[in-house]
């Protein structure tokens, strides 16, 4: 490595490119900050990219713990892992994992503001030395390049999982279980124990049209039957015994230390999801030569994973730490930042060594529950903040906070966050003590499309309250007056949000059923300026949506073509003279969030949004308009 160091500075640095760091990076640049992303490997996504492939899941659950209607319950994620989750689905409809990786590095090329550091590792940090309590600098090593930088920032944020920034900085952490009393959850061991949730490495496999044999290397674990009756014969959840994708709960490593063993983890891992392979293909032991006891014949590999899937390592302390009761009572958080909704999701350490233990015990939650920022800020390095699967909370609330969906919109809600506190000076330590920074924050994720519970848009500008709003059709319960509501979404079926803290209804503009074209139209008495018009349209959020290599999983979403709820043709149109003059004509579009830039000078006494098609549905839905 190079003696010499590259400067470099930045407002905040973002270190680790997951589910959770793209998001978090993406929304501190769009709010303005200068932002720099390192991330340790070539390709983004972490454990969603092409190097382990596991499908991002989140509050919408799975299974018998699936929460989702349409009109009552749209627990799936909005905001930056919606957009993401749109575009992978219209560009992707391969399934591509390498797409995906491609769609996240464009993501994030797409950002003037975002400096993308690939194949960077956060190795250490540089503390201040006339308070010791604040990061001045951290120090990045990309070994392609033998190159070593010193970035500066205003804000550092942990995203990398095992979170190597925040360690290196000294942050308090916890590892392993807890007991029953020491956060009094009811979930907890009656002893502590420095075990965690293990790693998984996947595989996926492809039919031929002739028999494909498979000569296990020598050292793979054998499984007999008796081995895997509560996994591969039962096959857990709501999964179909399947060949082309597996195995989540090929699992192993959590008695281990899964930061510093993570090299023998992944080579028992090959070792035991080979063995699983071998199992399926050629039986268990004692199969007569020539049978075929899984109908696998002429099934194949198509990739092994070399890098583990790894759930759990260090969870940082912050200002507060989530427990078990805060989920299970969805208690409310005055500084919430992002929702969760996954259940409480316990796996045995040990994994695939304990056969007669089931591979998870889902615990359910009864309504979705909110994340605070204080839990994404340490409590003692003044400017450092995490999120992903290294936030501030107990095993048993980590098992459900973990999941991809959740990390993305903490990722979002700590990345506003950061960029609004930076414009103003503030650390990261003094935000939540702020009401008004705390309140524009949650303002600014809401104008993002990112669901508050109980939050609803009460920053409308003046132009659009005074508005006489008007459609060319209603439906019952779908009024015009809707997308003023402010909420974006139903909650309020089952295991949405508690009553308390929703409001029942449909909150979006319906048009009458068959009538194509359809409008909403906002008139003023006096003439107003309009700099922006922003759109939030339906995209079937009641539905899972998500790139999964697994067949059965797949089967039950809308995946390869468009949202058919979304609306795909419009204009945003101003009245002049009588006439109206189309200033945005948008086609083709398959997006929830829409912001369109109107010509500077722009005045109107009326405004209309003239939707000519949908992707499919036989109506118009609108959720919101807001004008800037």
């Amino acid at each position: 490595m190079s003696n010499d160091t590259k400067e470099l500075d930045c407002e905040i640095l973002v270190a680790g490119g997951g589910a959770a760091g793209v998001p978090c990076a993406l929304a501190a640049a769009r709010c303005g900050a200068r932002v720099i992303l390192c991330h340790d490997r070539p390709v983004l996504g972490g454990n969603a990219s092409s190097e382990v492939r596991m499908h991002i899941v989140g509050a919408n659950g799975t299974g018998s713990s699936d929460r989702g209607c349409e009109l009552q319950t749209e627990a799936r994620e909005g905001g930056i892992i919606e957009e993401i989750r749109l575009e992978n689905c219209v560009r992707n409809p391969q399934r591509s994992a390498s797409m995906f990786d491609l769609i996240l590095y464009e993501k994030c090329r797409a950002e003037p503001n975002l400096t993308l550091l690939l194949n960077t590792t956060v190795t250490g940090v540089e503390l201040r030395s006339e308070s010791g309590t604040q990061i001045d600098a951290a120090i990045a090593e990309r070994q392609s390049t033998e190159d070593r930088f010193r970035i500066r920032a205003h804000t550092f944020i942990d995203c990398t999982g095992d979170g190597r920034l925040a360690f290196e900085a000294g942050a308090s952490f916890m590892r392993g279980r807890e007991s029953q009393t020491e956060y009094d959850e009811s979930l907890a061991l009656s002893e502590s124990d420095s075990f965690q949730l293990g790693s998984t490495i996947l595989i996926t496999a492809r039919r031929y049209e002739r028999p494909m044999p498979f000569v296990a290397p020598d050292w793979v674990r054998v499984f007999t039957k008796d081995d895997l009756r509560l996994r591969l014969y039962s096959v857990p959840g709501d999964e179909e015994p399947t060949h082309e994708y597996g195995y989540w709960w090929a699992e192993w490593g959590g008695t281990l230390d899964t930061i510093k063993d993570n090299e023998l983890i992944r080579d028992e891992l090959l070792a035991v999801t080979l063995g699983i392979w071998n199992h399926i293909k050629n039986g268990p032991p004692g199969t007569p030569v020539d049978t075929d006891p899984f109908n696998a014949s002429n099934w194949a590999l198509d990739w092994i994973g070399f890098l583990p899937g790894k759930r759990e390592s260090r969870r940082f302390i912050g200002q507060h730490v989530l427990t078990q009761q805060d989920l299970q009572s969805s208690r409310p958080f005055p500084d919430a930042i992002a929702y969760g909704g996954w259940s409480m999701d316990l796996h045995p350490p040990e994994g695939v060594d304990v056969p007669h233990e089931a591979p998870c015990i889902q615990h359910e939650l009864p309504f979705l529950y909110d994340i605070p920022l204080r839990s994404c800020v340490a409590r003692d390095v003044e400017n450092l903040m995490f999120a992903g699967r290294n936030i501030s909370a107990t095993h048993v609330a980590f098992s459900s906070t973990r999941v991809m969906a959740t990390c993305a919109v903490v990722g979002q809600g700590v990345g506003t966050a950061a960029a609004l506190a930076a414009q103003q000076a503030i650390l990261p330590s003094h935000i939540a003590s702020d009401a008004g920074l705390v309140k524009s924050i949650q303002q600014r994720l809401r104008q993002d499309d990112a669901f508050l519970i109980g939050c609803v848009d009460d920053g409308q500008c003046d132009v659009i309250r005074s508005a006489q709003i008007t459609a060319s059709s209603e439906q019952p319960g779908g009024i015009a007056d809707n997308v003023l509501s402010g909420q974006t979404r139903c909650v309020h079926g089952t295991r949405g949000v508690s009553p308390d803290r929703t409001t029942e209804g449909f909150h979006r503009w319906m048009s009458a059923k068959h009538e194509l074209p359809a409008s909403i139209r906002l008139d003023w008495q006096t003439p107003q300026t309009i700099r922006e018009i922003q759109l939030v349209f339906d995209t079937g959020m009641h539905r899972h949506l998500t790139l999964s290599h697994h067949d059965g999983y797949t089967s039950g979403m809308i995946w390869g073509e468009p949202q058919p709820e979304t609306v795909r043709e419009y204009a945003v149109q101003i009245l002049e003279q009588d006439e109206w003059k189309t200033v945005c004509n948008i086609t083709e579009n398959y997006q929830r969030l829409r912001r369109h830039s109107l010509p500077e000078g722009t005045v109107a006494c009326a405004l209309r949004i003239l939707v000519t098609g949908t992707n499919g549905l036989d109506h118009v839905r609108i959720l919101a308009v807001r004008i800037g």
